[in-house]
């Protein structure tokens, strides 16, 4: 168990993974964490929902979490997406990711089989149980069909090396959780619309996906919350606003690479069943980053 629970706070990018003529494409996935911290960025979570873990192989999987470590070489935490339906794969998972040197783990709820409450609780007890890195909790029931409800995650926050929650369902929910439990875990943002609401309600910060595109942005938004200098905040918010609308326009992360793609980043390309965005919402992304300066 670790000793002292550790914190998880600002602006974190949740990273894509570059690929091209179907292999991850190392080269842009190291510009691109350097970007980011240069950036400014808090942390940075490599393979989560939007770096396609669904599609990766378990060797893939890993190679990038090495990856994005060895380029963050300890400037920033890197949090490893380690989840899976299967508490076995997860544990698996979590320890090579420990291995590979992340410094924490991020952990969606199974998905497809639908475990329980009780379950939940003991899939979440049992990886914690087999590896000394800090666990973010990640709720996000509209892609998993799993709910991890209040009342678990309160059974949760007991155990020290739970440290933070990534909650991507709704405002309502966030605020249930940071009054029930914000006083011992982060609560973290994690849908990017959601960032200024739940900070102002004290939650800590986001994993973001526009952090990929505009991360000094992103970081400002935050430090502008967390200073209490709402109306920074909230012009910042408003600023990124049509790009939180276009990312999500179609299914994540089609529209964020497209968007990385047209800064010159990277190739856009995507792994089997995700695929190409529309032409229109190209266009209507290239637009939004033309006006900024950026494509």
């Amino acid at each position: 168990m670790a000793t002292k629970r550790a914190s998880f706070r600002g602006a974190i990018t949740a990273l894509v993974t570059p690929m091209r003529g179907g292999a991850v494409d190392y080269a842009a996935l190291t510009r691109l964490v350097e970007e980011q911290i240069a950036a400014g960025i808090d942390g940075l979570v490599a393979v989560g929902t939007t770096g396609e873990s669904a599609t990766l192989t378990v060797a893939e999987h890993i190679a990038v979490i090495k990856h994005v470590v060895d380029v963050a070489a300890r400037r920033v935490p890197v949090i490893a997406g380690a989840g899976g339906n299967a508490t076995a794969e997860a544990i698996e998972l979590s320890q090579a990711s420990e291995e590979a040197g992340a410094d924490a783990l991020l952990h969606v709820t199974p998905y497809y089989n639908k475990p329980s409450q009780e379950g939940l609780y003991r899939h979440y007890a049992a990886i914690a149980r087999e590896t000394k890195l800090p666990i973010l909790l990640y709720n996000v029931p509209g892609r998993t069909s799993c709910d991890l409800l209040p009342e678990t995650v309160a059974r949760l926050a007991e155990i020290e090396q739970v440290a933070a929650i990534k909650e991507a369902s709704d405002v309502k929910r966030a605020s249930e959780l940071i009054h029930r439990v914000g006083d011992r875990i982060d609560v973290l943002s994690g849908d990017d619309v959601s960032t200024l609401a739940i900070m102002a309600l004290g939650g800590r910060g986001v994993i973001s996906v526009a952090s990929n595109v505009l991360p000094r942005q992103v970081v400002e938004l935050c430090q502008a919350c967390a200073s209490g200098d709402l109306a920074r905040a909230r012009a910042i918010h408003f600023d990124l606003l049509p790009l939180f609308g276009l990312l999500f326009a179609e299914p994540s992360p089609g529209p964020v690479k497209a968007a990385l793609e047209l800064r010159g980043m990277m190739d856009g390309e995507l792994r089997l069943p995700m695929c190409a965005i529309t032409p229109g919402l190209r266009a209507k992304i290239a637009e939004y980053l033309k006006a900024k300066g950026l494509a």
